[in-house]
């Protein structure tokens, strides 16, 4: 049996212009700039103010309008609502921005360039080699990573030959395709199946009678996992030479490329874009002042078109064509209000944000040493500026500021804390800074191990475990004692 009966319900529900700045907080520079132009295309009711604008757009507006003879329009909206306005919200000239801001060009360049396919594509089309054969070697570099390599099986590309080809043949035949005239197109080492293949292809390009040339060629053939592993007395004593020797042939080893195919484009046609400072930090006087980019502050308005319709539909109550236009208006008003509002809100959020962590880090921005960067946490900054962790998560998120001492991620300038032997909470960062030091100027013949890092960070107050100084090893890409080690 059915019943009826009521129930009270309280929810959270996010309103669309909420969603739009959450949306727009989390667009870096470029990306914002894009998304302004493209609701400057979609919405003819938004533009962008000259900057010599100074003047209230909407108290212009309400004088137009402003007509005691004029009889009331009835319509199912009023149309004052969206031609008056006590605090003219359209207005969103700031000046939180920085006088050198023009110094950042945010022009994309286009770049014409031939890719790794049609490279070796060209080439296989000169070389004497049959029909099929000829099929079969563009699809072997159909299948060529960005690198330069396959990383697929034979066996299978010869499945694949079979079935959207049409072409019956062998892995034998496949491999000999393969080694025989595929690999040999330019650049060499290009169509390796390996890292170890990839470097042997391009030492059998030099000549051979260079004795270090030669040892090369042999330890990459015979040797590659003593020489990936370091074992250096291993292949000293395996070929019984001095170590100059091996020096020469680790010199000639070095000058070897493992991504053959990573100066050629995957697309032919790339984007390369600067990275557009998202803030402006300047340090006077000692003190840190941080502004917006300009191109984060635009001035929006009404455009005149949409004023001159909104006048002769305030005049015109008969027409249906205008009053179809109005209704029209009316959609394109409130998208406008929202944009704008959002973009006011999204200035104020990044300004606010960006203050409480120039706050924080004021030693950094004035001194630019990452010694003197203090443990901060997102919810250090949402505890200042009132904001949800989730909203400065945002903010951050693919942001940059230009300071004095060169462009900086912002998520670079958040790290974790530790208490060192005084007592005092230190950044993460900090130690991470004292370790790639230690590294740096440790003995390459003997690089330290792990624990003998435990033993020099304690001497310098930080108590920390060796996992952790493997951790932060790994975080800065250095590879253990044993890969570091050098003749």
């Amino acid at each position: 049996m059915l019943k009826q009966h009521l129930q009270l319900k309280l929810g959270q529900k996010l309103a669309p212009q909420q969603i739009q700045l959450m949306k727009l907080i989390q667009l870096h520079t470029l990306e914002f700039e894009e998304e302004l132009e493209r609701e400057l295309e979609e919405n003819p009711a938004l533009e962008i103010a000259k900057e010599d604008s100074k003047e209230d757009e909407y108290s212009s507006l309400e004088d137009a309008y402003q007509d005691e003879g004029t009889e009331s329009i009835e319509t199912d909206f009023d149309v004052n609502e969206y031609i008056y306005d006590d605090e003219p919200s359209y207005k969103t000239a700031s000046s939180n921005y920085s006088p050198d801001d023009e110094e950042f060009d945010n022009e994309s360049l286009l770049t014409e360039g031939q890719s790794l396919y049609d490279y070796l594509t060209e080439q296989i089309h000169l070389v004497n080699i049959g029909d099929e054969d000829l099929k079969i070697a563009e699809y072997l570099i159909g299948n060529l990573d960005t690198d330069g390599y396959l990383r697929r099986e034979i066996k299978s590309i010869v499945d694949d030959l079979a079935f959207s080809q049409g072409i019956y043949t062998t892995k034998e035949r496949v491999e000999d395709i393969l080694e025989n005239y595929v690999q040999k197109l330019d650049p060499p080492g290009v169509g390796a199946r390996g890292l170890q293949e990839c470097l042997l292809l391009q030492i059998e390009k030099k000549v051979s009678s260079d004795k270090a040339v030669s040892l090369a060629a042999n330890i990459l053939r015979h040797q590659f996992e003593a020489l990936t592993n370091k074992h250096y007395n291993k292949i000293i004593q395996k070929y019984d030479i001095e170590e100059e020797d091996l020096k020469d042939a680790l010199d000639e080893i070095s000058k070897l490329s493992p991504k053959v195919g990573g100066n050629f484009d995957t697309q032919t046609i790339t984007i390369n874009q600067e990275i557009i400072p998202d803030f402006v930090i300047q340090v006077k006087d000692g003190q840190v002042i941080p502004m917006l980019n300009s191109k984060n502050a635009p001035t929006l308005r009404v455009s005149e078109e949409y004023k001159d319709i909104l006048t002769t539909y305030s005049h015109d109550k008969n027409s249906s064509e205008h009053k179809q236009a109005a209704l029209f208006i009316k959609q394109k008003l409130d998208a406008a209000k929202w944009y704008i509002d959002a973009i006011n809100q999204r200035q104020n959020t990044l300004l606010q944000t960006i203050t409480a962590i120039v706050k924080f880090q004021k030693d950094y921005f004035i001194t630019g040493d990452e010694k003197s960067l203090k443990p901060m946490i997102l919810k250090d900054v949402a505890d200042i500026t009132g904001f949800d962790i989730s909203t400065i998560s945002r903010v951050v998120k693919s942001k940059y500021a230009d300071t004095p001492n060169g462009i900086v991620y912002l998520k670079d300038l958040f790290s974790d804390s530790l208490t060192n032997d005084d007592g005092e909470e230190v950044s993460t960062k900090e130690i991470k800074t004292h370790l790639q030091e230690v590294i740096s100027k440790e003995n390459k013949r003997k690089p330290l191990t792990d624990d003998a890092l435990v033993v020099i960070l304690k001497e310098q107050g930080y108590n920390i475990a060796r996992r952790t100084i493997a951790k932060y090893r790994e975080q800065l890409n250095i590879p253990v004692a044993r890969l570091r080690k050098e003749l």
